[in-house]
């Protein structure tokens, strides 16, 4: 009932919405003279008209990049479309070869576009693919289920697909699965096991300083998981039927940690509208556009989340397996190993990546690397000012040593 008592309330709030865009419509344009007086009541109706989350991909809007001294036109291509997800490349018309990249994505209630700062910033040296998961609620009943092996299963083709002379950067969630990934194909003598891997702000091992997430995470049996926040997607949609940890729980769960800051945003966001500064106000509707964009996750997927990885930090203690094997760190003998934390991430905190150090027992010092980024909190370390300037230069070193 969870998921159809949400839609009830979407489908009742949908003219409200419609009503407000409508108004903003035919009164506003009519009363240019009098834009004192209307701003704050348009600026009212703009916010009831975006009073809703959304369920689809938002564009990536990369259309070129600069790359050296050339302007480069960037295109979207789909090099591989299975049921859960897509390997998206960020094609440019350019003829120099540069080091493939694989971004992977987390699969945690936000589309991939989540890391278009991250992608924009890797096009300029490097050939950029990406993970582009789908939200779950659109995968028909048909196509099965979607666990944790098969995220690993996904990344293994994923990187086949590239070819030998890869490099891997994971942010956030599957930096565990991008691991894993790489250990099974170093243990198989996968010729397409990445150069270099670079782990950004992951739950590698939850039991460091853990935070509210993890403590979250802990202080429920797995069984209550299964009963309060798993729902079944409604008959409207093509999965139809299909169990899920709908997006719009998760999203709340994170606005629920700092709401004040998101009140405080919105206010902000009514006050420059009514005052006409659009410019400003574009960067925050740009920002809540994209965190209000929700994913369903396959409920499997979800509790063996939870399960593996923050209760029983199952890589860290090494009894994670796939396909019925146990899974060896220690197999990864030549891919670079780069890890990334930030210093205010409330979400993955300091410790928690950098035990992939300790995992990767039979690394040379030299393929070894961690970054601490002490000002910058979780989504910091992959997007703005910080990333570009300071922690982008590390991950392109790194990656460049290895060609």
């Amino acid at each position: 009932m969870l998921y159809q008592m949400y839609q009830m309330h979407d489908d009742m709030l949908a003219p409200v919405r419609a009503l407000a865009r409508r108004t903003r419509f035919t009164g506003y344009p009519f009363m240019q003279a009098f834009n004192g007086l209307t701003r704050p009541l348009d600026a009212l109706m703009e916010m009831i008209s975006r009073y809703q989350l959304t369920h689809t991909r938002p564009a990536w809007g990369i259309d070129s990049v600069q790359s050296g001294n050339q302007t480069c036109t960037v295109t979207e291509e789909v090099v591989l479309d299975l049921p859960f997800g897509t390997l998206l490349r960020f094609a440019k018309d350019m003829d120099a070869p540069q080091p493939k990249v694989l971004i992977v994505a987390p699969m945690s209630g936000h589309f991939a576009t989540l890391l278009a700062g991250t992608v924009r910033t890797m096009l300029a040296d490097h050939d950029v693919y990406i993970t582009d998961w789908k939200n779950a609620r659109d995968v028909p009943l048909s196509a099965g289920t979607f666990g944790v092996e098969d995220y690993i299963a996904y990344l293994i083709r994923f990187l086949e697909t590239l070819g030998p002379d890869n490099n891997l950067l994971a942010v956030c969630q599957p930096c565990v699965q991008a691991l894993a990934a790489v250990a099974v194909m170093s243990e198989e003598k996968n010729p397409c096991t990445p150069r270099s891997m670079t782990l950004m702000a992951g739950p590698i091992d939850v039991r460091e300083s853990p935070t509210t997430v993890n403590d979250l995470a802990n202080e429920k049996p797995l069984e209550w998981f299964k009963n309060q926040v798993i729902a079944e997607v409604p008959a409207r949609y093509a999965g139809a039927g299909r169990k899920v940890y709908p997006g719009f729980v998760q999203l709340f769960a994170f606005m629920s940690m700092n709401m004040k800051r998101h009140r405080d945003q919105h206010r902000k966001m009514y006050d420059l509208l009514a005052a006409g500064d659009t410019e400003e106000a574009r960067k925050i509707k740009e920002f809540y556009d994209e965190y209000f964009a929700v994913l369903d996750l396959p409920a499997e997927f979800y509790v063996e989340t939870i399960d593996q990885i923050f209760q029983q930090a199952q890589l860290a203690n090494g009894t994670f397996s796939y396909q019925g094997k146990p899974i060896d760190c220690g197999a990864i003998q030549r891919t670079a190993l780069l890890t990334v934390e930030g210093g205010r991430d409330d979400i993955c905190s300091l410790g928690q990546t950098a035990a992939a150090h300790d995992l990767c027992r039979s690394l040379r010092p030299h393929l070894k690397r961690h970054h601490l980024q002490a000002n910058v909190g979780h989504y910091g370390v992959f997007n703005g000012k910080r990333w570009e300037k300071e922690i982008y230069p590390v991950v392109r070193n790194m990656i460049l040593a290895m060609e």
